[in-house]
């Protein structure tokens, strides 16, 4: 493996996920700053998540070598993130005016 391809590996697998996960934990820091009544951790948890899969398959895509793990990641945007994001903005449809971040959800 070359010094470039390295770098690609790592920057998509290792720094992509690790930047995505400080980001939520720096949001999640400022909800509890702002006291958010009924903060939407979880869900915003899950769109994080689910928007991080769908850079990665990108990504792995575009720079990296297919994957078994880039294979998971598409079946779980196909299958479940359709219903998973469908039932987040369903029951968020009543409290968008709570907060910029219920609006987000």
């Amino acid at each position: 493996m070359t010094v470039k391809e390295t770098i690609i590996a790592l920057s998509i697998h290792l720094i992509l996920p690790l930047t995505g996960l400080l980001s939520f934990l720096r949001l999640k820091k400022q909800l509890k700053k702002e006291n958010i009544p009924n903060a939407p951790i979880t869900e915003l948890f899950i769109i994080f998540a689910t928007y991080g899969v769908l850079l990665l398959v990108v990504l792995t895509t575009l720079f990296w070598q297919w994957s078994g793990m880039a294979s998971l990641g598409t079946f779980y945007l196909i299958l479940a993130a359709p219903i998973v994001m469908g039932i987040i903005a369903y029951r968020h449809r009543h409290t968008k005016t709570i907060s910029k971040y219920h609006y987000w959800t």
